[in-house]
């Protein structure tokens, strides 16, 4: 494994009060007609944590993610962030508010480049107005440099210098993944929340987005939910894992715990846990 490299700007310039990234998830609870999806989940990520969210299929893994992240709204409870009550807000504002995500199903613009879709999460950071823009004027030529030089240390860092101009749709799918990190980095979230980043992947693929990961964490200070099915990558990396079986949080702990809880190993279908 490579070494970890320097902060980006984006990065290295934060303030402990940018980087805060406390969440709060208080009894939420989330049906679909008859069906409850979430029941009274309870949950705190601190800032700097990589936290885990495992289950079997259907556990409302993804459900609560998009509760997060503004795409679903709870019949019951509160979500907080940094001390702000979020619930209700838009996706919108979330990610205004410094909220990233990366999707299960990939939420890429196939017909445009790598650097064309990361550049398109650089519109929350955008100061200039519409009139300024058509005439593109000196103000907005600085502004457009300072966002093209963030991309390219993101580009960098995620090593996708080979494919910066090519089309997202030409690429193979764990290289797609690799650019949904980069779009949801380009944000400059303070919470980082990855649905299922490993699906699909080779082992050489898994192992390069670890290695990033690994890096975002431990070198850069970033706060990161993930969701994922591969328990050996779950295991390795993660400081804290939650267990969710059908709406249900039945345990939470450090790995090593979580690995050999006897409810988990039973909603695992009765097949120990293994890093």
């Amino acid at each position: 494994m490579k070494a970890f490299r320097g902060e980006p700007s984006i990065f290295a310039s934060r303030s402990p009060e940018e980087r805060r990234a406390d969440l709060e998830v208080k009894d939420l609870t989330l049906r679909f007609g008859g069906i409850t999806a979430l029941n009274k989940v309870n949950l705190k990520i601190n800032t700097g944590e990589l936290v885990a969210i495992i289950g079997p299929n259907g556990a409302g893994k993804t459900s609560l993610l998009n509760c997060i992240t503004g795409y679903y709204k709870p019949q019951e409870g509160q979500i907080f962030f940094n001390g702000k009550e979020i619930t209700n807000l838009s996706t919108h504002h979330l990610t205004r508010l410094g909220i990233g995500r990366t999707y299960q199903n990939i939420e890429l613009f196939p017909g445009l480049s790598v650097l064309a879709n990361m550049l398109l999460a650089r519109h929350v950071h955008c100061h200039y107005n519409v009139g300024l823009a058509a005439i593109f004027s000196r103000s907005v030529k600085r502004e457009e440099v300072k966002h093209r030089q963030i991309l390219e240390e993101l580009i960098d860092f995620l090593e996708m210098q080979s494919i910066r101009k090519q089309l997202v749709g030409s690429l193979p799918y764990g290289m797609r993944k690799r650019v949904e990190l980069g779009r949801a980095l380009a944000l400059e979230p303070k919470l980082l929340v990855l649905d299922e980043p490993f699906a699909g992947m080779t082992l050489e693929e898994k192992e390069d987005m670890v290695r990033f990961l690994k890096e975002l964490h431990e070198a850069w200070g970033q706060t990161i939910i993930l969701v994922e099915h591969d328990m050996s990558v779950v295991m390795s990396i993660s400081q804290r894992v939650i267990v969710l079986d059908f709406g249900v949080k039945i345990a939470e702990g450090p790995p090593e715990f979580i690995q050999n809880h006897p409810q988990v190993i039973e909603a695992y279908l009765g097949e120990a846990l293994k890093i």
